[in-house]
């Protein structure tokens, strides 16, 4: 099969993924169709919501529809790394008396982790997401386990509750591909959430597509063309959130600590792809480029106190970054 016979079968996948997402949550149509950017993409997601939007029923719903190994992580104060990668024990053959070491596995041996309320762990913990959200490996005592693929990391985080958590690392908020944030729902659509949730009706969901076919369409995605002036306005607009740019807008210099790294052009231009084949295209604009720079960018431009006094938020940076770099 070729790529663009396999861009149509991406396409019917991604409308059959949503169809079935649909049958459990109302409403998020933005939502459900980043989270497919970044499962398309292999990006790992951080979901910014209050309780109770279905932010985890969502994570779940995904991994039932695509068959996929789903693993939950509850964090809290007290959990140690080890809760999340697993830990050597030492076991005794009680028939020779010899003992030996041996490793069992933790949690994040899944295809899709949940990490729920992440930032209410320490740092230290939070840190050994690190090494297996970038290479796909877990380095416990000494020795090297590789994850299953696919592997993805989906995060969530409370934005009002500040009392007893920790901010993530900026080593640890770079590796998650997209920053999503997830709204209330209209008037409407809670209705229809009210009456669906207390029926007592449990829909059946079909599973659409095995490990391997996501995979598939995985390495499908960074096959898609992306023109030289395209990729340029990509690196255009991320070099621009730096406020030691020469070429930067005053407004960056004056609420911008430090701005976003080279890992954010690759994800814009990796998402973009993933874009268009969602759209059924097999190339990608500057447009698709913008579409996808909110979610990006959002959580790597580090503010500085005079924007934290004007009550400027990074979104409002990037939203007139979006305004005031063009495209060639």
């Amino acid at each position: 099969m070729d790529d663009l016979e396999l861009a149509k079968e991406f396409v019917q996948t991604k409308e059959r993924v949503v169809r079935e997402i649909r049958k459990v949550i109302v409403g998020q149509e933005e939502v459900i169709e980043n989270l497919l950017i970044a499962l398309f993409s292999r990006g790992h997601c951080l979901f910014v919501g209050v309780p109770g939007l279905a932010k985890t029923l969502l994570v779940s719903t995904l991994a039932r529809v695509l068959n996929l190994k789903f693993s939950r992580i509850q964090f809290t104060p007290d959990l140690m790394p080890s809760d999340i990668t697993g830990t050597d024990i030492l076991f005794e053959d009680h028939a020779t008396g010899k003992r030996s070491f041996r490793f069992i596995k933790g949690p994040i041996f899944a295809n899709i982790i949940l990490a729920d309320e992440i930032n209410r762990t320490p740092p230290k913990t939070q840190a050994a997401l690190l090494q297996a959200m970038q290479e796909q490996q877990v380095t416990v005592g000494g020795n090297t386990y590789n994850l299953d693929q696919p592997f993805l990391v989906f995060a969530t985080q409370n934005p009002i509750e500040h009392e007893g958590t920790y901010p993530l690392p900026e080593a640890q908020l770079d590796r998650f591909m997209f920053i999503i944030n997830v709204n209330y729902p209209s008037k409407e659509q809670e209705v229809q959430i009210a009456l669906s949730t207390t029926s007592g009706y449990q829909p059946a969901l079909d599973v659409v597509m095995e490990a391997d076919k996501i995979q598939t369409l995985q390495k499908l995605v960074p096959r898609v063309p992306v023109s030289d002036h395209v990729a340029h306005y990509a690196v255009e607009l991320v070099q621009s959130t730096r406020p030691g740019n020469g070429k930067c807008p005053d407004f960056v210099r004056e609420w911008v600590n430090w701005g976003a790294g080279p890992r954010a052009s690759q994800y814009l231009i990796l998402a973009a792809k993933a874009k268009a084949l969602m759209d059924n295209r097999f190339a990608i604009t500057a447009q698709d480029i913008r579409n996808v720079a909110c979610q990006v960018l959002e959580h790597r431009i580090i503010l500085n106190f005079k924007a934290e006094a004007e009550n400027v938020k990074s979104l409002d940076v990037v939203e007139k970054l979006l305004q005031s770099v063009k495209a060639d």
